[in-house]
């Protein structure tokens, strides 16, 4: 018993009740959201197991000693299988919304684009850490570009423009934190012009272009491809200060906003909670990267510090991006909010990553105690 007892205190010794904390409440509003007094409330339903199971994986996530990431080849085998997983769920993948992105097991789904993302910062995190010092030769500029870009390939293709672009955030994001020159950053962009241009000529399908064009002109086309975008700014607008009431969303609820418990789940929150509960929104948002960066501040090794900031690169991403869709400063891409939008896939993979930054927090016990005594003296 003392065993056990000893084991499950230095499992839980990384546990930050803080960032926790910031997460639940975020699903809590999340939930509260896809409610509803009256009619269907399937979502919500569905989203308390999704939690509870997402919960339990981040538990398990931190059971394991993740410094086995930093050797070997052990990271490289985990990015192979995600891409074979991508390339075999655009042969025998279930076709939802005109995308073909995820596997159907009858009660549950899984979308291999989801997990891809924390084996991309993985990846990212390994590949700079053994060239810190070497960061400013290009070519590791090049080679970081192609393990990002075959992930972003074949979750494109897909289409899944979405999750795609939030691939693109967490390379960009990555190689910046591990100290690209002003010069090769030029090059980036003058690369990403061309890159996109292209896209756009001989790519992107007729749907995606009208979201594009609908960003720039949003009020072109109110009933068709910029509806849904319209529908997002009025929920957002009509919540004014204190917002129309828990369940009382007229826009989410009577149907006029459609996707609201996935794609458009800030404008529906926005709308029932206004203006001070979009601030505590990004408040406990706020919380959850303090506490992210704080541990990449406290990392062991620069694997570490790397890891735990491509995490909050990965919600930062996700969480501007939703907003900045749901505002109609940004295309409609089909974009979750971290910890807020209905989904097991998202859900259990944005739980996964917070799990293993606490688990790799275990061993930098001794660095936080030695520098958190220095601070307080």
């Amino acid at each position: 018993m003392a065993v056990m007892f000893k084991t499950v205190r230095g499992l839980l010794s990384g546990f930050d009740w803080i960032l926790v904390g910031a997460v639940m409440s975020l699903t809590f509003f999340g939930l509260v959201t896809m409610y509803t007094f009256s009619g269907d409330n399937s979502y919500f339903d569905h989203q308390l197991v999704w939690i509870a199971v997402s919960v339990v994986v981040m538990l398990a996530a931190m059971i394991p000693d993740y410094r086995f990431l930093r050797v070997g080849n052990s990271t490289f085998i985990i990015y192979v299988i995600s891409l074979l997983l991508l390339i075999l769920v655009m042969f025998i993948g279930e076709v939802t919304l005109g995308a073909r992105s995820r596997f159907d097991f009858g009660g549950f789904s899984f979308q291999p684009s989801d997990p891809a993302k924390l084996v991309l910062i993985a990846v990212l995190a390994k590949y700079f850490s053994k060239r810190h010092e070497l960061i400013g030769d290009f070519r590791h500029i090049i080679v970081s570009s192609v393990y990002a870009f075959l992930l972003f390939g074949l979750v494109f293709i897909q289409p899944d423009f979405g999750s795609a672009i939030i691939l693109f955030f967490i390379w960009f994001g990555m190689i910046l934190v591990a100290g690209i020159r002003l010069r090769h950053l030029v090059v980036v962009f003058m690369i990403g012009a061309l890159i996109f241009g292209g896209m756009w000529k001989f790519v992107f399908l007729d749907y995606q272009k009208e979201r594009i064009m609908t960003f720039l002109d949003p009020l072109s086309d109110i009933q068709g491809a910029g509806y849904n975008a319209y529908q997002s700014t009025i929920a957002v607008g009509s919540g004014q200060i204190w917002g129309k009431g828990v369940g009382y969303g007229t826009q989410s609820k009577l149907s006029f906003l459609p996707e609201y418990e996935t794609d458009f789940v800030f404008a529906a929150f926005a709308e029932e909670w206004g203006l001070v509960g979009v601030l505590l929104l990004f408040s406990l948002f706020g919380v959850v990267v303090w506490r992210l960066l704080r541990h990449a501040v406290y990392g062991a090794t620069n694997f570490e510090r790397l890891f735990a900031t491509g995490v909050a690169i990965l919600y930062v991403s996700h969480f501007f991006v939703h907003i900045g869709m749901n505002i109609g400063l940004l295309p409609v891409t089909g974009t979750t909010v971290p910890f807020l939008s209905y989904g097991g896939s998202h859900l259990m993979t944005e739980f996964l990553g917070i799990g293993m930054v606490m688990a790799m927090r275990r061993y930098t016990k001794t660095q936080y105690q030695t520098k958190e005594v220095l601070i307080a003296e």
